[in-house]
């Protein structure tokens, strides 16, 4: 093999990793540096180094319930979106080539909705007046609307309804490697369709529950739309207020900073995760 067929294969990822260098590293390493500067009243910055804006993120109760919020309703999405998209995935996996590529279809649908649209459409489903409410009243099952909108429940709903589809491709492409005959020993020897699927489905699609997890996660924790319409000026969470931050109160270190700080642990979670599951499911299977 010659020197030039060689390097043919870095020459070729150049494209790629110039526009990541220019669209997404350069970004990073600009709000990183700017987190670091002073602001100054008026929508300024000041010339010296500082770890003030950190400082109070790590200290005061405002910005720490902030992020415990934003994390709970992310972790609560991905656990639903599990329960949900697991079983929904094996169904998928076990219908014929006609009815899979429908099913698809409408598995992906809410993904092929603007994120606008689609949480407006929440938003007049989940109101007072919306169509929920109404519903249950005309049927005579509540006598006073429930309230839903601009509530915790009201956003993970509109959050899992977009994400559960992530998490039904990620465990699906797990399913097409396993061996239907494993179903077909347990089932001959008297296992139950849910001794099956816990003892013997599930752990083989672990990679793409994990996989689809830390998607669902991190959409969840970085998401704004839903959670500002959903749930509204009350319902913070870190995505708003960095907005509120940068173009509120125009203060742009204090909002870098918030957005470094759920990027590195949204990260750290992910690594974390992945390793410990990982470790776990060498261990069953050796």
């Amino acid at each position: 093999m010659t020197a030039r067929s060689s390097a043919l294969p870095y020459w070729m990822g150049t494209p790629a990793a110039l526009l990541t260098l220019a669209f997404v590293v350069l970004p990073l390493v600009v709000t990183l540096s700017l987190s670091f500067f002073p602001f100054v009243a008026g929508g300024g910055t000041g010339d010296q180094l500082t770890l003030t804006h950190y400082l109070d993120i790590a200290t005061d109760d405002y910005f720490q319930s902030i992020f415990l919020r934003t994390f709970g309703l992310a972790l609560v999405v991905t656990l639903i979106c599990i329960a949900i998209g697991v079983p929904e995935a094996y169904v998928l996996s076990r219908l014929s080539e006609r009815w899979r590529a429908v099913s698809i279809v409408i598995v992906l649908g809410p993904l092929l909705i603007s994120v606008v649209v689609r949480t407006l459409g929440w938003a007049i489903l989940l109101g007072n007046e919306g169509v929920i409410n109404k519903a249950l009243m005309a049927m005579g099952l509540i006598e006073t609307p429930l309230k839903m909108l601009f509530t915790f429940t009201g956003v993970v709903i509109a959050l899992v309804h977009v994400l559960v589809p992530m998490m039904v491709l990620a465990v699906w492409a797990s399913l097409q490697k396993l061996d239907p005959a494993t179903e077909q020993a347990a089932e001959s020897l008297g296992a139950g369709l849910g001794t099956i699927m816990l003892r013997i489905v599930f752990p083989q699609v672990i990679p793409g529950v994990l996989s689809g997890g830390l998607i669902v996660f991190s959409l969840a924790a970085s998401a704004f739309a839903t959670p500002a319409i959903i749930g509204g000026r009350r319902l913070k969470v870190v995505p708003t207020t960095i907005y509120d931050e940068f173009l509120g109160n125009l203060n742009w270190p204090l909002g870098a900073a918030l957005s470094v700080v759920l990027l590195v642990i949204v990260l750290a979670v992910s690594l974390g995760v992945n390793r410990l599951v990982e470790r776990r499911y060498r261990q069953v299977f050796q």
